[in-house]
C-alpha cells in the first residue's frame, strides 16, 4: 500500500519510537538530511543512495528559519511544510522530520540510526556531524552522484533567463 506524502512526515518523538519499533524488528536505519529547497536530480540520486543503505530511511528537512540562517536571504524559497511533503512523496523515503538546528547532531543522539547518510559535496572528514556520529558508533555513509547539481546554481539560470 503507498502512503501519502504527508503521512510520512512525523514529530521526532514519533520517529523516535518508530524507530525502536524498527530497530526491534532488527532493520537496519538510515537518517539523510538538507534543505531540499527546490527539489532536483541530485537530491533524488542521493535519497536513493541513502535508502540502499539500509531498511528504512528518515530524511531530516530543514527548518525555513535554518535554511535561511544556512542559505542566506531570500532563502527558502519553497516553505518547509511543501518541502517536507515533496520529500515525503519519493518512494525512497519512509519518514520525513522538520528540524530547525543547524546540523543533526542532537538528531543522532535522540534517534541513534544505524547510518548517517551525507551528499557528494561532504567527504567522512568533512561531515560536520562527524564526531558524533563515531562517538555513538554511527557509520556516514557518502551517497549519491557527483556533485553537478545545486539549487543556488539553478535559481541563478532561472533568474538570468530571458523573460518574455
Amino acid at each position: 500500500m503507498m502512503r501519502s506524502a504527508e503521512s510520512k512526515i512525523v514529530a521526532r518523538e514519533r520517529l523516535r519510537e518508530l524507530f525502536a519499533e524498527h530497530r526491534r524488528r532488527g532493520q537496519k536505519l538510515v537518517l539523510a538530511n538538507g534543505c531540499f529547497d527546490t527539489l532536483h536530480v541530485g537530491h533524488i540520486r542521493y535519497l536513493e543512495g541513502a535508502r540502499r543503505e539500509g531498511d528504512i530511511l528518515a530524511v531530516a528537512v530543514n527548518s525555513d528559519s535554518s535554511v535561511c540562517a544556512l542559505k542566506g536571504a531570500g532563502r527558502p524559497i519553497l516553505p518547509e511544510t511543501a518541502r517536507a511533503a515533496l520529500v515525503g512523496a519519493l518512494r525512497a523515503v519512509d519518514y520525513v522530520l522538520v528540524f530547525s538546528e543547524p546540523t543533526v547532531e542532537a538528531l543522532l543522539e535522540d534517534l541513534r540510526p544505524d547510518v548517517h547518510a551525507k551528499g557528494t559535496d561532504y567527504t567522512t572528514e568533512t561531515v560536520p556531524e562527524r564526531a558524533t556520529s563515531a562517538r555513538l558508533g554511527i557509520r556516514v555513509a557518502i551517497v549519491g552522484d557527483p556533485k553537478g547539481h545545486s539549487t543556488r546554481e539553478f535559481l541563478n539560470s532561472v533568474r538570468k533567463a530571458p523573460h518574455a
